[in-house]
């Protein structure tokens, strides 16, 4: 129902303001994107009525039939998941962010074809933060070699890091604080690789069982999908 989506943002907008008054932090530092991840266009456009700008997308197929359907220049699209190679030429005319960069080839790609229609694309790099062999993300010695790349580039801004923490049940949330943390450091300890087109001012970090934690420790992106839409539609 719309109303619930609608609903849906407030509750989650009042978590993140009692979050950042117990962080002694501005609300205003918090990006919410949402992931519509199998939700339907509809979804989109209801919570975009109830204002929300940024939306994320796991599936590139399924982000480029989004922005092809929904032609809103106020939107702010964000690929959230896995990226392949051969799925960035369909996505750099419109996307605004990419969250999942682990490889100087996926910048590589990026800047060849943003630089054919003069876009410039904001990007964070992703760092396997949990340890888990599943989840993707470069490690963190790795990070150095992305961004000595990234710097030669014209038309990709590295604005910070992105990170997915170990799942766990809510009871337990605790337990992913200090991969959180963990984050944190890392973007701390490659300050000294900002040039014009690096800042490393982003990080995208948090989801619906633990935005609260990621918060506290300094995240400044939040990438919810379950709060607002509900249960994914596979």
């Amino acid at each position: 129902m719309p109303e619930d989506i609608c609903n849906n943002i407030k509750e989650l907008q009042n978590r993140i303001t009692q979050a950042c008054e117990s962080a002694e932090r501005d609300s205003s530092e918090i990006t919410l994107v949402a992931v519509s991840k199998t939700k339907p266009l509809d979804d989109i456009k209801t919570a975009y009525s109830c204002g929300q700008i940024h939306f994320g997308e796991n599936r590139a197929k399924e982000l480029q039939d989004k922005m092809d359907d929904y032609e809103n220049e106020d939107i702010q699209w964000h690929m959230v998941g896995n990226l392949q190679t051969n799925k960035i030429k369909y996505m750099v005319e419109r996307v605004n962010w990419i969250h999942s960069i682990e490889k100087s080839k996926y910048l590589r790609e990026i800047e060849k074809r943003a630089s054919r229609i003069d876009r410039v694309i904001n990007t964070l790099i992703q760092i396997n933060i949990s340890g888990e062999e599943q989840k993707s993300g470069c490690n963190p010695e790795d990070l150095k070699e992305i961004l000595e790349y990234a710097q030669g580039l014209d038309h990709v801004r590295v604005r910070g890091l992105m990170g997915m923490a170990t799942f766990v049940d809510p009871e337990e949330v605790e337990k992913v604080r200090p991969e959180f943390k963990m984050l944190k450091e890392i973007r701390d300890e490659h300050r000294s690789f900002e040039t014009e087109n690096i800042q490393l001012d982003e990080l995208s970090m948090g989801m619906t069982n633990d935005m609260e934690i990621a918060i506290q420790e300094g995240s400044t992106m939040l990438r919810v999908g379950r709060a607002i839409f509900g249960e994914r539609n596979y």
